[in-house]
């Protein structure tokens, strides 16, 4: 019998409270052992462990790279794998690899089996593929069932043979069936993070709507405490709540700091929302039950009239090299947009003698408007700043060459007030150039509507 299996036998038999180990907010990253082992004490009935996220920006789903290095990721896999073995409950990974798509998660089963094999672990794995086949998405566009989200343009067909990936982000449904298949341990692809740790409450006929609001939560592990962290956390749902508590004693779930992070990565504050629903969060209390735990009742589940899946694609816009200084001269701070606009012009007479100006150059000034373009100046020039130079091209030896020009250039550029010759920029280290790779953006984040998930999200299942 498996983890999963034996674990739904247990509730059929007994209703207790469900008790939920929230192993690590993006595994990689490193997962603080005493607070893991000091879950591990509590008798935890699951664990889990969200891999992936966009806030990681368009790179990492359009190349296929893990964002954190295969080191990282295997030494925090083993760990989780060791623990849900020995103990022999469930484990549940979403967003294998990142980006969830083929290559993340080809990449994440191949580091499971290698340490199945060099540790001896003995497991049912089932595991969901994420990627949307184009022609399904296409279809979906020509019947007018693509949605764009936030600031997008309405997607295209060309959209979808440009992204080098397409994902769609899996909702309960698809952790559920993999668990149907009595898996001890479920990998997925790009997936909804609330889905690693709702869909065995789900199973086992708790609320939906508070199982989705703890698993919004503990999928970040202690990153709702005081102060924030990625220490390992555990929920203890029942039918009328459920508790947090940090397994660091160095952090406090309290009532603030929960219900602050129940606003994470949500446009409306009142409402999570998944493929099947909405989580109503509106009557939600927040109790301290000490210094260090709380206790959170209220959320409502709203079933959708008309499932939607959240679709992700990347496509490649070129290649990246950047210029990294500094810059401490009042006077070129003050004039810095003048001062750029002339070294574009004298970089695009300069390389483009022979060709097309075939990339984009721009710049960024950290202390100035480097994070955002802000409305108004700034009252106060700062004292120095960090200029960030950055051109996108067809190859990276073009883009290379656009800014080792604009190095050249910036530095000796003349303006009024100019007090020094010498250069204009201090550079942290030489060659302060740097070639990034290919870049990539999202060119696909848009809402499909979905008659049936399960034909989307096949469950492929194999035994260690």
């Amino acid at each position: 019998m498996s983890a999963s299996e034996r674990l739904i036998e247990s509730f059929a038999r007994e209703r207790r409270p469900l008790r939920i180990l929230g192993a690590s907010g993006q595994l990689g990253y490193g997962i603080p052992t005493p607070a893991l082992e000091e879950g591990l004490r509590r008798s935890p009935d699951m664990i889990g462990c969200d891999m992936g996220s966009i806030d990681i920006g368009p790179h990492y789903l359009g190349s296929g790279e893990m964002a954190p290095t295969r080191v990282g990721a295997k030494r925090d896999l083993r760990k989780v794998l060791n623990a849900a073995r020995r103990h022999d409950i469930p484990l549940i990974i979403g967003s294998a690899g990142s980006a969830g798509a083929k290559p993340h998660l080809d990449q994440t089963l191949s580091m499971i089996r290698e340490i199945a094999a060099a540790d001896g672990l003995k497991f049912k794995l089932a595991y969901v593929p994420a990627d949307i086949p184009r022609d399904v998405v296409k279809r979906a566009v020509r019947a007018g069932k693509t949605l764009p989200m936030d600031t997008m343009p309405a997607l295209t067909e060309q959209d979808v043979d440009e992204a080098e990936n397409l994902v769609g982000q899996m909702g309960l449904e698809a952790f559920r069936r993999a668990l149907e298949t009595g898996a001890d341990v479920v990998v997925t692809g790009r997936a909804c993070d609330t889905g690693i740790f709702a869909s065995i409450p789900a199973m086992l006929g708790f609320p939906l709507g508070l199982a989705t609001h703890m698993a919004k939560i503990v999928e970040c592990a202690s990153l709702c405490c005081v102060p924030g962290g990625r220490d390992t956390i555990l929920a203890v749902l029942d039918d009328e709540g459920f508790d947090l508590e940090s397994m660091s004693s160095q952090r406090a779930a309290t009532p603030t700091s929960v219900a602050a992070h129940s606003l994470y990565e949500q446009a409306d504050p009142y409402d999570i929302r998944e493929p099947a629903g909405h989580t109503d969060l509106r009557a939600v209390t927040y109790r301290a039950l000490d210094e260090r735990r709380t206790r959170v009742t209220g959320a409502v589940f709203v079933p959708a009239e008309r499932q939607t899946l959240k679709l992700e694609g990347a496509s490649r816009v070129g290649f990246r090299a950047l210029l990294l200084a500094g810059a401490a001269d009042p006077n070129f701070i003050a004039q810095h947009e003048t001062i750029f606009a002339g070294v574009q012009r004298v970089v695009r007479d300069l390389v483009c003698e022979d060709t097309a100006e075939d990339y984009n150059l721009s710049f960024r000034v950290y202390g100035i408007d480097g994070v955002r373009a802000w409305s108004d100046q700034t009252a106060v020039l700062p004292r120095e700043v960090l200029v960030m130079g950055e051109c996108i091209a067809p190859t990276l030896e073009r883009a290379e060459e656009v800014v080792r020009t604009t190095k050249q250039y910036l530095l000796h550029y003349g303006y009024e007030g100019r007090v020094s010759t010498a250069g204009n920029l201090a550079f942290p280290f030489t060659p302060p150039e740097v070639t990034i790779g290919a870049a990539y953006r999202f060119n696909v984040f848009h809402l499909m509507q979905v008659e049936d998930m399960a034909e989307l999200f096949p469950v492929v299942t194999e035994t260690f």
